[in-house]
């Protein structure tokens, strides 16, 4: 099968640092070739996932939700991949503009909540794109959008690899903003008595206000400020720490951080909002918690949690093969409802890498 996939033009795929749906894509991308099939990339110049890849852009173009760079991007991709059986678009922008009455089916996975603006938009082109969500919790809040799958994210198990644990300390993962719940992690590991560890994105003027007025008032003076970690910096954190606490304030669609440390070992203390419920084994893998008093509860826990137990559930519901061969089975689906098209062949965009 040849199947065309576009990301969006803020961040190399797979990211440097910070970058969920950028780490999703690479992900998808390596899995769908390591099963045989034909993967192109539609990415920016900079990306170094290892399938064939095109762009508009060298370089990730920054700020961020720009709409007319967005809208030149995804028209680009769709021109590029027009010769492909089938196309996986990762942006927001790029179904509402990109697919063409004889052009490839397209499937649109939404990675953001289904808020009113976006459920919006995902409406209006829902009768010609087939939809996606990362999680039933996500499905629910898209109601009544059509959704053909619901597909939890999958990880490379070969790199977020089995660990001890042992470390003395406590990890928070996430963007600096409240949502992500950074403020309560930092409370409730001082008020346990533990170390925190923060690995955050801290780029934009309000990530880094929230940080200034909420987070950092709460660091004592032997408390490391929070750094943003390549992905094996955090892999070695996480297969040392003792949980990562994850108390989130939204309705999450997914929550990747939660499977990367599962499959570390390391178990996972969360708020039951968005698709924690889907990801998190109560008692098992970690604990769902409601309150500051129930997350306390949770924390003198952990000693109870088996890390084998978490690496085992990694590897039979979060692995990348996992992934792959799902969205294979919904592209089959989406290709036996369409009719065969007579293929043309096209030229590179800008770049090819």
């Amino acid at each position: 099968m040849r199947i065309g996939l576009i990301a969006p033009p803020w961040v190399p795929v797979p990211p440097p640092a910070y970058g969920g749906t950028e780490a999703v894509v690479d992900n998808l991308a390596r899995g769908l070739s390591a099963l045989g099939h034909d993967v192109r990339l539609f990415t920016v110049g900079e990306s170094t996932c290892p399938v064939p890849k095109s762009y508009l852009y060298e370089q990730p173009f920054s700020p961020i939700g720009v709409a007319v760079p967005e809208a030149a991007h995804v028209l680009a991709a769709y021109e590029e991949l027009s010769d492909v059986d089938i196309i996986h678009d990762h942006t927001a922008l790029g179904p509402l503009i990109g697919p063409r009455p004889d052009g490839p089916p397209v499937v649109s996975t939404c990675h953001g909540p289904f808020d009113p603006m976006n459920a919006r938009n995902i409406a209006s082109f829902a009768d010609r794109v087939t939809v996606v969500a990362i999680s039933h919790a996500q499905k629910r809040f898209g109601a009544p959008i059509p959704i053909a799958s619901v597909i939890h994210h999958g990880i490379d198990l070969d790199t977020y690899r089995y660990g001890p644990g042992g470390g003395g300390y406590l990890m928070w993962i996430g963007r600096m903003c409240a949502a992500k719940g950074a403020h309560r992690a930092v409370e409730f590991a001082r008020a346990s008595g533990r170390k925190l560890v923060l690995v955050s994105k801290i780029r934009e003027a309000e990530e880094r206000e929230f940080y200034e007025k909420e987070v950092r008032p709460l660091l004592g003076p032997d408390d490391p400020e929070p750094q943003e970690l390549g992905v094996h910096d955090r892999v070695r954190l996480l297969q040392r720490a003792d949980a990562l606490l994850n108390p989130i304030d939204w309705p999450e669609p997914f929550g990747l951080v939660m499977a990367e440390a599962l499959a570390c070992g390391t178990p996972v203390l969360a708020f039951p909002n968005g698709a924690a419920p889907e990801i998190v084994d109560p008692g098992r893998t970690g604990f769902l918690c409601a309150d500051r008093e129930s997350m306390l509860d949770a924390i003198e826990a952990i000693p109870t949690l088996d890390r084998r137990v978490c690496r085992a559930t990694a590897e039979r519901r979060f692995s990348l093969d996992r992934m792959a061969r799902d969205h294979v089975a919904l592209y089959r689906r989406v290709l036996g409802r369409t009719e065969p098209r007579t293929m043309t062949a096209v030229g590179t965009v800008t770049g090819v890498a």
